[in-house]
């Protein structure tokens, strides 16, 4: 089978420790290998990445593992080596593998041969602004919740404000879910918070109002409201920071909102998942895959949780 890397490095990664195999020329016309284990501290990842240097290592891959994988890309990302991220998956279909052989040698059997497709990641920034829009997405998520629970807790009083408001969190809302906390229960005084258009329905408004507002419920939607209030000022935080992140990639952003149904936060998120450079896709069918499985990503927290398989002993492959 024909050579293409001829210095090149394979990483079985797990959660305290990695498993790394050097395959190089022998000298003799062979390959040499060497395998070695490695912490997942920082002192580690750059003991791993003096040696890989010292080895003249031009190319190194590891599996996506979990979570356990990134200070390793990115440690080994700034010491200039050129990285490949494969699907696990992907390397347990490929034929000939040995049964004695550990896990960082087969990779790094694979890709001296060129054999292994390689995960997109993207670079830094977009990197930095993909953990941004995804944590924007799980506290809107949070702030949804939590006025559902409002909802909730008025309907267990019989305070009907919901059937009447267009929004309940809106400035009447919270001016009435206000006076409620702070013990006024009558209908009409309630009623009278009400601002623009909404002062059109202030009859039905009366009825809605009237109900068993309780000390318990006054409790629950009091801390319902912090959390939302918490939660406001800490999108309102992520926003100002996803805007400097994005500055550099603006153009691309207004570009896509200029697209029937894309807004500028989902224009944000698009180039948060994917990026700006599509030459990195070789195809569209590449392409929509990669928004699939971002999809789930920012759905399913625990999409890209796997969890790792401790290095185990193999006879005649170091310890893998």
């Amino acid at each position: 089978m024909e050579l293409l890397v001829a210095r090149c490095a394979g990483l079985d990664v797990a959660e305290d420790e990695l498993v790394a195999c050097v395959r190089v020329p022998d000298g003799h016309g062979g390959r040499g290998q060497e395998v070695r284990t490695f912490s997942t501290f920082t002192a580690g990842l750059e003991a791993l990445a003096d040696w890989l240097a010292a080895e003249a290592v031009t190319q190194v891959v590891m599996e996506a593992t979990g979570q356990y994988w990134k200070p390793i890309w990115y440690v080994l990302e700034e010491a200039g080596f050129e990285l490949l991220l494969v699907n696990a998956r992907h390397v347990k279909i490929l034929p000939g593998r040995k049964t004695d052989v550990c896990d960082a040698a087969w990779l790094a059997e694979l890709l001296e041969h060129g054999l292994l497709r390689g995960s997109f990641v993207p670079p830094g920034p977009i990197r930095e602004l993909r953990d941004l829009t995804r944590y924007r997405k799980r506290l809107i998520q949070a702030h949804a919740s939590e006025g559902q629970r409002i909802q909730k807790t008025l309907e267990d009083a019989g305070i009907k404000l919901d059937s009447v408001a267009t929004d309940v969190l809106g400035a009447s809302g919270r001016a009435m879910l206000a006076a409620l906390i702070a013990g006024e229960r009558d209908p009409h005084v309630l009623a009278e918070l009400a601002k623009g258009r909404l002062r059109a329905k202030l009859p039905q408004l009366r009825q809605a109002l009237r109900g068993r507002f309780r000390t318990h419920h006054a409790l629950l939607v009091r801390l319902a409201l912090a959390h939302l209030e918490q939660l406001e000022t800490s999108i309102a935080e992520l926003d100002t920071h996803i805007d400097r992140v994005l500055a550099p990639f603006a153009q691309a952003r207004d570009r896509l909102d200029t697209i029937t149904g894309v807004g500028k936060r989902a224009a944000e998120t698009i180039i948060a998942e994917i990026g700006v450079d599509m030459t990195v896709f070789p195809t569209a069918a590449h392409l929509a895959s990669r928004l699939r499985a971002a999809a789930r990503a920012t759905t399913s927290p625990a999409a890209n949780a796997a969890p790792a398989s401790p290095p185990r002993a193999t006879a005649g492959w170091g310890r893998c």
